[in-house]
Protein backbone atom coordinates (compact mmCIF):
# COMPACT_ATOMS: atom_id res chain seq x y z
CA UNK A 1 0.00 0.00 0.00
CA UNK A 2 1.54 3.35 1.02
CA UNK A 3 0.63 6.71 2.48
CA UNK A 4 1.60 10.36 2.15
CA UNK A 5 1.55 13.61 4.13
CA UNK A 6 2.16 17.17 3.01
CA UNK A 7 2.48 20.49 4.87
CA UNK A 8 2.44 24.13 3.76
CA UNK A 9 3.26 26.45 6.69
CA UNK A 10 4.00 30.11 7.34
CA UNK A 11 7.06 29.07 9.32
CA UNK A 12 9.17 25.92 9.24
CA UNK A 13 7.17 22.79 8.44
CA UNK A 14 9.74 20.09 9.19
CA UNK A 15 8.51 18.88 12.60
CA UNK A 16 4.91 18.57 11.40
CA UNK A 17 6.09 16.86 8.22
CA UNK A 18 8.26 14.35 10.07
CA UNK A 19 5.64 13.28 12.61
CA UNK A 20 2.74 13.47 10.16
CA UNK A 21 4.52 11.13 7.76
CA UNK A 22 5.43 8.76 10.59
CA UNK A 23 1.72 8.32 11.37
CA UNK A 24 1.46 6.52 8.00
CA UNK A 25 4.02 3.84 8.89
CA UNK A 26 1.37 1.11 9.18
CA UNK A 27 0.68 1.49 5.44
CA UNK A 28 4.14 0.61 4.14
CA UNK A 29 7.19 -1.42 5.03
CA UNK A 30 9.86 -0.84 2.41
CA UNK A 31 10.79 2.78 1.61
CA UNK A 32 10.34 6.13 3.33
CA UNK A 33 11.04 9.57 1.94
CA UNK A 34 10.85 13.27 2.77
CA UNK A 35 11.36 16.40 0.67
CA UNK A 36 11.29 20.07 1.72
CA UNK A 37 11.24 23.15 -0.51
CA UNK A 38 12.89 26.40 0.53
CA UNK A 39 14.55 29.36 -1.19
CA UNK A 40 17.53 27.15 -2.08
CA UNK A 41 15.41 24.55 -3.85
CA UNK A 42 14.43 20.99 -2.91
CA UNK A 43 16.08 18.90 -0.19
CA UNK A 44 15.23 15.18 -0.26
CA UNK A 45 16.14 11.93 1.47
CA UNK A 46 14.92 8.36 0.85
CA UNK A 47 15.70 5.50 3.22
CA UNK A 48 15.14 1.75 3.40
CA UNK A 49 12.71 1.18 6.29
CA UNK A 50 12.21 -2.57 5.81
CA UNK A 51 13.98 -3.37 9.08
CA UNK A 52 13.99 0.02 10.83
CA UNK A 53 11.05 2.33 11.57
CA UNK A 54 10.68 5.54 9.53
CA UNK A 55 11.20 7.73 12.59
CA UNK A 56 14.60 6.31 13.55
CA UNK A 57 15.85 6.48 9.97
CA UNK A 58 15.00 10.14 9.50
CA UNK A 59 15.76 11.63 12.94
CA UNK A 60 19.38 12.27 12.02
CA UNK A 61 18.33 14.00 8.80
CA UNK A 62 16.07 16.56 10.48
CA UNK A 63 18.76 19.21 11.23
CA UNK A 64 19.48 19.33 7.49
CA UNK A 65 15.87 20.25 6.66
CA UNK A 66 14.44 23.75 6.75
CA UNK A 67 11.53 25.14 4.79
CA UNK A 68 7.87 26.11 4.76
CA UNK A 69 6.58 23.31 2.50
CA UNK A 70 7.27 19.61 2.27
CA UNK A 71 6.05 16.11 1.42
CA UNK A 72 6.58 12.80 3.15
CA UNK A 73 5.75 9.30 1.94
CA UNK A 74 5.79 5.69 3.15
CA UNK A 75 5.91 3.10 0.38
CA UNK A 76 5.97 -0.66 0.06
CA UNK A 77 7.79 -0.89 -3.23
CA UNK A 78 9.16 2.15 -5.07
CA UNK A 79 11.50 4.98 -4.12
CA UNK A 80 9.70 8.26 -3.44
CA UNK A 81 9.56 11.30 -3.46
CA UNK A 82 11.03 11.86 -6.93
CA UNK A 83 12.48 15.19 -8.06
CA UNK A 84 11.35 16.06 -11.57
CA UNK A 85 12.78 18.73 -13.85
CA UNK A 86 10.26 19.70 -16.50
CA UNK A 87 8.96 22.54 -18.62
CA UNK A 88 6.68 23.27 -15.65
CA UNK A 89 9.73 23.83 -13.48
CA UNK A 90 11.24 21.55 -10.86
CA UNK A 91 8.83 19.77 -8.54
CA UNK A 92 8.69 16.80 -6.18
CA UNK A 93 6.07 14.08 -6.57
CA UNK A 94 4.63 11.26 -4.45
CA UNK A 95 1.85 8.85 -5.42
CA UNK A 96 -0.30 6.16 -3.79
CA UNK A 97 -2.24 3.58 -5.78
CA UNK A 98 -1.71 0.95 -8.42
CA UNK A 99 -0.94 1.73 -12.05
CA UNK A 100 -2.18 -1.42 -13.76
CA UNK A 101 -1.23 -0.27 -17.28
CA UNK A 102 2.26 0.82 -16.21
CA UNK A 103 4.17 -0.82 -19.06
CA UNK A 104 1.76 0.53 -21.69
CA UNK A 105 2.07 4.07 -20.31
CA UNK A 106 5.85 3.77 -20.15
CA UNK A 107 6.01 2.50 -23.74
CA UNK A 108 3.79 5.37 -24.87
CA UNK A 109 6.05 7.88 -23.12
CA UNK A 110 9.22 6.34 -24.57
CA UNK A 111 7.83 6.92 -28.05
CA UNK A 112 7.91 10.66 -27.26
CA UNK A 113 10.83 12.84 -28.22
CA UNK A 114 13.70 12.59 -25.75
CA UNK A 115 11.72 10.88 -22.97
CA UNK A 116 13.60 8.42 -20.78
CA UNK A 117 13.21 6.78 -17.37
CA UNK A 118 15.98 6.58 -14.80
CA UNK A 119 14.19 5.00 -11.79
CA UNK A 120 14.43 1.39 -13.00
CA UNK A 121 14.53 -1.44 -10.46
CA UNK A 122 15.22 -4.76 -12.14
CA UNK A 123 13.10 -4.63 -15.27
CA UNK A 124 10.31 -2.61 -13.66
CA UNK A 125 9.51 1.07 -14.11
CA UNK A 126 8.91 3.25 -11.08
CA UNK A 127 5.15 4.03 -11.22
CA UNK A 128 5.69 7.51 -9.75
CA UNK A 129 8.15 8.41 -12.51
CA UNK A 130 5.74 7.17 -15.17
CA UNK A 131 2.98 9.29 -13.60
CA UNK A 132 5.34 12.29 -13.72
CA UNK A 133 5.88 11.69 -17.45
CA UNK A 134 2.12 12.01 -17.94
CA UNK A 135 2.01 15.21 -15.91
CA UNK A 136 4.78 16.71 -18.00
CA UNK A 137 2.73 16.19 -21.17
CA UNK A 138 0.07 18.61 -19.95
CA UNK A 139 0.08 22.26 -20.92
CA UNK A 140 0.00 23.01 -17.19
CA UNK A 141 0.46 20.96 -14.03
CA UNK A 142 -3.31 20.91 -13.67
CA UNK A 143 -3.73 19.59 -17.21
CA UNK A 144 -1.10 16.96 -16.44
CA UNK A 145 -2.87 15.79 -13.28
CA UNK A 146 -6.11 15.53 -15.21
CA UNK A 147 -4.29 13.45 -17.81
CA UNK A 148 -3.13 11.08 -15.05
CA UNK A 149 -6.72 10.62 -13.92
CA UNK A 150 -7.77 9.93 -17.50
CA UNK A 151 -4.96 7.56 -18.46
CA UNK A 152 -4.16 5.50 -15.35
CA UNK A 153 -5.94 2.16 -15.04
CA UNK A 154 -6.23 1.12 -11.42
CA UNK A 155 -5.83 4.10 -9.10
CA UNK A 156 -3.53 7.03 -8.44
CA UNK A 157 -3.66 9.79 -5.82
CA UNK A 158 -0.86 12.33 -6.18
CA UNK A 159 0.89 15.17 -4.35
CA UNK A 160 3.18 17.65 -6.12
CA UNK A 161 5.47 20.06 -4.27
CA UNK A 162 5.96 23.19 -6.38
CA UNK A 163 6.95 26.83 -5.86
CA UNK A 164 3.27 27.76 -5.95
CA UNK A 165 2.21 25.27 -3.27
CA UNK A 166 1.23 21.63 -2.93
CA UNK A 167 -1.00 20.20 -5.64
CA UNK A 168 -3.19 17.40 -4.28
CA UNK A 169 -5.12 15.12 -6.63
CA UNK A 170 -7.39 12.33 -5.39
CA UNK A 171 -7.85 9.20 -7.48
CA UNK A 172 -10.57 9.47 -10.12
CA UNK A 173 -12.94 7.19 -8.20
CA UNK A 174 -11.64 8.06 -4.75
CA UNK A 175 -10.32 4.58 -4.00
CA UNK A 176 -7.92 6.07 -1.44
CA UNK A 177 -8.75 8.96 0.93
CA UNK A 178 -7.14 12.40 0.69
CA UNK A 179 -7.95 14.73 3.60
CA UNK A 180 -7.17 18.39 4.21
CA UNK A 181 -6.17 19.64 7.67
CA UNK A 182 -5.71 23.14 8.99
CA UNK A 183 -4.42 25.14 11.94
CA UNK A 184 -3.65 28.79 12.49
CA UNK A 185 -0.31 28.89 10.67
CA UNK A 186 -0.36 25.83 8.39
CA UNK A 187 -2.34 23.54 6.12
CA UNK A 188 -1.86 19.79 5.71
CA UNK A 189 -2.91 17.10 3.27
CA UNK A 190 -2.96 13.49 4.47
CA UNK A 191 -4.33 10.01 3.87
CA UNK A 192 -4.76 9.23 7.56
CA UNK A 193 -6.72 11.66 9.74
CA UNK A 194 -4.99 10.13 12.78
CA UNK A 195 -1.92 12.14 11.72
CA UNK A 196 -3.68 15.45 12.44
CA UNK A 197 -4.87 15.89 16.08
CA UNK A 198 -1.55 15.45 17.92
CA UNK A 199 -0.03 18.06 15.60
CA UNK A 200 -2.89 20.46 16.44
CA UNK A 201 -4.47 20.21 13.00
CA UNK A 202 -8.24 19.99 12.61
CA UNK A 203 -9.86 18.11 9.78
CA UNK A 204 -10.97 20.69 7.23
CA UNK A 205 -12.57 18.44 4.63
CA UNK A 206 -11.96 15.48 2.33
CA UNK A 207 -11.26 15.80 -1.34
CA UNK A 208 -13.98 14.29 -3.49
CA UNK A 209 -13.25 11.63 -6.14
CA UNK A 210 -11.03 13.14 -8.83
CA UNK A 211 -10.85 16.53 -7.11
CA UNK A 212 -7.63 18.57 -7.51
CA UNK A 213 -6.61 21.44 -5.22
CA UNK A 214 -3.59 23.64 -4.54
CA UNK A 215 -2.62 23.97 -0.88
CA UNK A 216 -0.68 26.91 0.56
CA UNK A 217 -0.20 28.16 4.11
CA UNK A 218 -2.99 30.66 3.49
CA UNK A 219 -5.65 28.23 2.29
CA UNK A 220 -6.86 25.76 -0.32
CA UNK A 221 -7.79 26.59 -3.90
CA UNK A 222 -10.01 24.16 -5.80
CA UNK A 223 -8.62 23.64 -9.31
CA UNK A 224 -10.81 20.79 -10.53
CA UNK A 225 -14.19 19.78 -9.03
CA UNK A 226 -14.96 16.31 -7.70
CA UNK A 227 -16.84 13.71 -9.68
CA UNK A 228 -20.12 12.20 -8.52
CA UNK A 229 -19.02 8.55 -8.52
CA UNK A 230 -16.90 6.98 -5.78
CA UNK A 231 -15.46 3.53 -5.14
CA UNK A 232 -13.47 3.93 -1.93
CA UNK A 233 -11.81 0.70 -0.78
CA UNK A 234 -13.96 -1.03 1.87
CA UNK A 235 -10.87 -2.81 3.18
CA UNK A 236 -9.78 0.49 4.76
CA UNK A 237 -12.38 -0.02 7.48
CA UNK A 238 -12.01 -3.80 7.68
CA UNK A 239 -8.23 -4.07 7.81
CA UNK A 240 -5.50 -1.63 6.82
CA UNK A 241 -6.89 1.72 7.95
CA UNK A 242 -5.70 2.94 11.34
CA UNK A 243 -8.33 2.66 14.12
CA UNK A 244 -8.10 6.35 15.05
CA UNK A 245 -8.65 7.49 11.45
CA UNK A 246 -11.89 8.35 9.70
CA UNK A 247 -12.70 8.20 6.00
CA UNK A 248 -15.74 9.89 4.50
CA UNK A 249 -16.53 10.91 8.08
CA UNK A 250 -16.73 7.29 9.32
CA UNK A 251 -14.30 6.20 12.05
CA UNK A 252 -12.45 2.92 11.51
CA UNK A 253 -12.70 1.61 15.08
CA UNK A 254 -16.42 2.37 15.29
CA UNK A 255 -17.01 0.57 11.98
CA UNK A 256 -15.07 -2.45 13.25
CA UNK A 257 -17.13 -2.51 16.44
CA UNK A 258 -20.30 -2.56 14.33
CA UNK A 259 -18.82 -5.30 12.16
CA UNK A 260 -18.19 -7.47 15.22
CA UNK A 261 -21.67 -6.79 16.56
CA UNK A 262 -23.14 -7.97 13.24
CA UNK A 263 -21.10 -11.18 13.48
CA UNK A 264 -22.50 -11.79 16.98
CA UNK A 265 -26.11 -11.22 15.92
CA UNK A 266 -25.74 -13.83 13.19
CA UNK A 267 -24.09 -16.40 15.48
CA UNK A 268 -25.34 -19.06 17.91
CA UNK A 269 -22.11 -20.68 19.09
CA UNK A 270 -21.54 -21.26 22.83
CA UNK A 271 -18.05 -20.09 23.91
CA UNK A 272 -16.21 -18.97 27.05
CA UNK A 273 -14.47 -15.87 25.73
CA UNK A 274 -14.07 -13.65 22.67
CA UNK A 275 -10.70 -12.44 21.42
CA UNK A 276 -9.25 -10.64 18.45
CA UNK A 277 -6.24 -11.70 16.45
CA UNK A 278 -3.89 -8.83 17.33
CA UNK A 279 -4.11 -6.10 16.30
CA UNK A 280 -6.58 -5.56 13.46
CA UNK A 281 -9.06 -8.14 14.81
CA UNK A 282 -9.43 -6.47 18.21
CA UNK A 283 -11.95 -3.81 17.23
CA UNK A 284 -14.17 -6.45 15.65
CA UNK A 285 -13.86 -8.68 18.74
CA UNK A 286 -14.83 -5.84 21.10
CA UNK A 287 -17.98 -5.33 19.05
CA UNK A 288 -18.75 -9.06 19.11
CA UNK A 289 -18.22 -9.31 22.87
CA UNK A 290 -20.35 -6.23 23.60
CA UNK A 291 -23.22 -7.51 21.48
CA UNK A 292 -23.09 -11.14 22.68
CA UNK A 293 -22.31 -10.58 26.35
CA UNK A 294 -19.40 -13.04 26.19
CA UNK A 295 -16.28 -11.73 28.00
CA UNK A 296 -13.51 -10.17 25.90
CA UNK A 297 -10.03 -11.51 26.75
CA UNK A 298 -6.53 -11.54 25.22
CA UNK A 299 -5.17 -15.10 24.85
CA UNK A 300 -2.31 -13.58 22.82
CA UNK A 301 -0.52 -10.27 23.22
CA UNK A 302 1.52 -8.73 20.46
CA UNK A 303 5.16 -7.81 21.00
CA UNK A 304 5.78 -4.89 18.64
CA UNK A 305 8.85 -2.93 19.83
CA UNK A 306 11.31 -4.75 17.56
CA UNK A 307 9.29 -6.76 15.06
CA UNK A 308 8.15 -5.21 11.74
CA UNK A 309 4.83 -6.01 10.09
CA UNK A 310 4.63 -9.59 8.87
CA UNK A 311 2.16 -9.60 5.99
CA UNK A 312 4.30 -7.93 3.33
CA UNK A 313 7.57 -9.92 2.97
CA UNK A 314 7.45 -12.07 -0.15
CA UNK A 315 9.24 -14.99 1.52
CA UNK A 316 6.52 -17.01 3.26
CA UNK A 317 9.01 -18.43 5.75
CA UNK A 318 9.96 -14.91 6.85
CA UNK A 319 6.30 -13.92 7.20
CA UNK A 320 5.58 -17.00 9.30
CA UNK A 321 8.61 -16.50 11.54
CA UNK A 322 7.81 -12.85 12.23
CA UNK A 323 4.15 -13.63 12.89
CA UNK A 324 5.05 -16.35 15.40
CA UNK A 325 7.64 -14.30 17.25
CA UNK A 326 5.31 -11.33 17.67
CA UNK A 327 2.41 -13.24 19.30
CA UNK A 328 3.05 -14.27 22.90
CA UNK A 329 0.40 -16.63 24.40
CA UNK A 330 -1.26 -16.21 27.81
CA UNK A 331 -1.92 -19.79 28.92
CA UNK A 332 -4.41 -18.81 31.62
CA UNK A 333 -6.82 -17.55 28.94
CA UNK A 334 -6.31 -20.58 26.70
CA UNK A 335 -6.14 -23.82 28.67
CA UNK A 336 -9.51 -25.57 28.87
CA UNK A 337 -11.31 -22.69 27.16
CA UNK A 338 -13.71 -22.52 24.22
CA UNK A 339 -12.27 -19.58 22.29
CA UNK A 340 -13.87 -17.46 19.61
CA UNK A 341 -11.54 -15.23 17.61
CA UNK A 342 -12.52 -12.34 15.39
CA UNK A 343 -10.11 -11.64 12.56
CA UNK A 344 -10.17 -8.82 10.03
CA UNK A 345 -9.89 -11.29 7.14
CA UNK A 346 -8.33 -14.56 6.08
CA UNK A 347 -5.99 -13.78 3.20
CA UNK A 348 -3.54 -16.64 2.76
CA UNK A 349 -4.28 -18.40 6.05
CA UNK A 350 -0.78 -19.79 6.48
CA UNK A 351 0.07 -17.81 9.61
CA UNK A 352 -3.41 -18.29 11.03
CA UNK A 353 -3.13 -22.07 10.91
CA UNK A 354 0.04 -21.90 13.01
CA UNK A 355 -1.73 -19.70 15.57
CA UNK A 356 -4.67 -22.11 15.81
CA UNK A 357 -2.46 -25.17 16.23
CA UNK A 358 -0.53 -23.37 18.97
CA UNK A 359 -3.83 -22.70 20.78
CA UNK A 360 -4.74 -26.39 20.75
CA UNK A 361 -1.20 -27.31 21.87
CA UNK A 362 -1.68 -24.93 24.81
CA UNK A 363 -4.87 -26.73 25.87
CA UNK A 364 -7.73 -24.90 24.13
CA UNK A 365 -10.89 -27.04 23.99
CA UNK A 366 -12.35 -25.35 20.90
CA UNK A 367 -11.24 -22.58 18.53
CA UNK A 368 -13.88 -20.77 16.48
CA UNK A 369 -13.09 -18.10 13.88
CA UNK A 370 -15.30 -15.21 12.71
CA UNK A 371 -13.68 -13.11 9.94
CA UNK A 372 -15.12 -9.60 9.67
CA UNK A 373 -15.49 -9.75 5.89
CA UNK A 374 -16.56 -12.39 3.34
CA UNK A 375 -14.04 -14.84 1.84
CA UNK A 376 -11.45 -13.14 -0.36
CA UNK A 377 -11.83 -14.75 -3.76
CA UNK A 378 -10.45 -12.11 -6.14
CA UNK A 379 -7.09 -10.37 -5.99
CA UNK A 380 -7.30 -6.58 -5.71
CA UNK A 381 -6.76 -4.94 -9.09
CA UNK A 382 -6.92 -1.34 -7.89
CA UNK A 383 -4.58 -0.96 -4.89
CA UNK A 384 -1.25 -2.39 -3.75
CA UNK A 385 -2.25 -3.40 -0.21
CA UNK A 386 -0.62 -6.75 -0.98
CA UNK A 387 1.34 -8.09 -3.90
CA UNK A 388 0.51 -11.76 -4.17
CA UNK A 389 2.01 -13.50 -7.14
CA UNK A 390 -1.20 -15.37 -7.84
CA UNK A 391 -4.85 -15.37 -6.83
CA UNK A 392 -4.20 -18.96 -5.73
CA UNK A 393 -2.35 -17.42 -2.76
CA UNK A 394 -5.79 -16.49 -1.43
CA UNK A 395 -7.27 -19.11 0.89
CA UNK A 396 -10.68 -18.82 -0.77
CA UNK A 397 -9.39 -19.18 -4.33
CA UNK A 398 -7.17 -22.08 -3.33
CA UNK A 399 -10.14 -23.88 -1.76
CA UNK A 400 -12.12 -23.34 -4.98
CA UNK A 401 -9.25 -24.72 -7.07
CA UNK A 402 -9.30 -27.95 -5.06
CA UNK A 403 -12.89 -28.50 -6.19
CA UNK A 404 -12.72 -26.91 -9.63
CA UNK A 405 -9.32 -26.03 -11.09
CA UNK A 406 -11.02 -23.79 -13.65
CA UNK A 407 -14.45 -22.72 -12.38
CA UNK A 408 -14.96 -20.16 -15.17
CA UNK A 409 -18.39 -18.55 -15.01
CA UNK A 410 -19.32 -20.75 -12.05
CA UNK A 411 -16.99 -18.81 -9.76
CA UNK A 412 -19.89 -16.54 -8.88
CA UNK A 413 -21.50 -19.44 -7.04
CA UNK A 414 -18.65 -19.35 -4.52
CA UNK A 415 -19.49 -15.77 -3.49
CA UNK A 416 -23.14 -16.61 -2.67
CA UNK A 417 -23.48 -17.68 1.01
CA UNK A 418 -26.68 -19.58 0.13
CA UNK A 419 -25.00 -21.92 -2.36
CA UNK A 420 -23.58 -25.39 -1.87
CA UNK A 421 -20.36 -24.25 -3.52
CA UNK A 422 -19.87 -21.49 -0.93
CA UNK A 423 -20.46 -23.95 1.93
CA UNK A 424 -17.96 -26.40 0.45
CA UNK A 425 -15.33 -23.67 0.04
CA UNK A 426 -15.73 -22.54 3.66
CA UNK A 427 -15.58 -26.12 4.91
CA UNK A 428 -12.32 -26.67 2.98
CA UNK A 429 -10.79 -23.57 4.59
CA UNK A 430 -12.05 -24.60 8.05
CA UNK A 431 -10.52 -28.05 7.75
CA UNK A 432 -7.21 -26.69 6.49
CA UNK A 433 -7.00 -24.27 9.43
CA UNK A 434 -8.06 -26.96 11.96
CA UNK A 435 -10.86 -24.75 13.32
CA UNK A 436 -13.83 -25.99 15.29
CA UNK A 437 -16.15 -23.72 13.29
CA UNK A 438 -15.65 -20.99 10.68
CA UNK A 439 -18.31 -18.45 9.72
CA UNK A 440 -17.66 -15.39 7.61
CA UNK A 441 -19.31 -11.98 7.67
CA UNK A 442 -21.81 -11.44 4.87
CA UNK A 443 -21.23 -8.66 2.36
CA UNK A 444 -24.51 -6.83 3.18
CA UNK A 445 -23.72 -6.88 6.92
CA UNK A 446 -20.19 -5.60 6.28
CA UNK A 447 -21.47 -2.77 4.08
CA UNK A 448 -24.06 -1.79 6.71
CA UNK A 449 -21.36 -1.77 9.40
CA UNK A 450 -19.23 0.62 7.36
CA UNK A 451 -22.21 2.87 6.79
CA UNK A 452 -21.74 4.05 3.20
CA UNK A 453 -24.08 3.18 0.34
CA UNK A 454 -23.01 -0.01 -1.43
CA UNK A 455 -22.49 1.84 -4.72
CA UNK A 456 -19.88 4.12 -3.13
CA UNK A 457 -17.69 1.25 -1.89
CA UNK A 458 -15.32 -1.01 -3.82
CA UNK A 459 -15.92 -4.63 -2.77
CA UNK A 460 -14.29 -6.25 -5.80
CA UNK A 461 -12.05 -8.65 -3.84
CA UNK A 462 -15.15 -10.31 -2.35
CA UNK A 463 -17.68 -10.08 -5.18
CA UNK A 464 -15.53 -9.95 -8.33
CA UNK A 465 -17.57 -6.95 -9.48
CA UNK A 466 -16.89 -3.29 -9.99
CA UNK A 467 -19.91 -1.03 -10.15
CA UNK A 468 -18.12 1.38 -12.49
CA UNK A 469 -16.61 -1.05 -14.97
CA UNK A 470 -16.35 1.48 -17.74
CA UNK A 471 -14.52 3.85 -15.41
CA UNK A 472 -12.11 1.04 -14.56
CA UNK A 473 -10.80 1.07 -18.12
CA UNK A 474 -10.84 -2.69 -18.76
CA UNK A 475 -8.17 -3.03 -16.09
CA UNK A 476 -5.35 -5.26 -17.22
CA UNK A 477 -4.60 -6.26 -13.63
CA UNK A 478 -7.76 -8.36 -13.55
CA UNK A 479 -7.20 -12.09 -14.12
CA UNK A 480 -9.05 -13.79 -16.95
CA UNK A 481 -10.97 -16.01 -14.53
CA UNK A 482 -12.20 -12.97 -12.64
CA UNK A 483 -13.30 -11.29 -15.87
CA UNK A 484 -15.27 -14.38 -16.81
CA UNK A 485 -16.79 -14.56 -13.34
CA UNK A 486 -17.81 -10.90 -13.39
CA UNK A 487 -19.48 -11.27 -16.79
CA UNK A 488 -21.48 -14.23 -15.52
CA UNK A 489 -22.79 -12.60 -12.34
CA UNK A 490 -26.59 -12.51 -12.14
CA UNK A 491 -29.26 -12.60 -9.45
CA UNK A 492 -29.35 -11.49 -5.83
CA UNK A 493 -25.79 -12.65 -5.04
CA UNK A 494 -24.47 -10.28 -7.69
CA UNK A 495 -26.39 -7.38 -6.21
CA UNK A 496 -25.18 -7.90 -2.62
Amino acid sequence: MGGFFGVAAKGDCVADLFYGTDYHSHLGTSRGGMVVRNRDGLKRNIHDISNTPFRTKFEEDLPKYRGPMGLGVISDFEDQPLLIGSRHGTYAIVTVGRVCNLEALAAEALCGNGVHFSEIKGNAFNPTEVVASLINRGETLLDGLRLVQEKVEGSCSTLLLTREGIYASRDRLGRTPVVLGRKKDARAVTMETCALPNLDFEVDRELGPGEIVRVTADGVERLSPPGDRMQICAFLWVYYGYPASSYEGINVEAARNRCGAALARADDVDVDLVAGIPDSGIGHAIGYASESGVPFRRPFVKYTPTWPRSFMPQDQRVRDLIARMKLIPIREHIQGQRLLFCEDSIVRGTQLRDVILRLFDLGAREVHMRPACPPLVFGCRFLNFSRSRSELDLAGRRAIAEREPDPGPRIGRYTDPRSEEYAAMVETIRARLALTTLRYQTLPDMVRAIGLPRERLCTYCWSGESLHEREDRRSECRPAAARAGARSRTGPAAEA
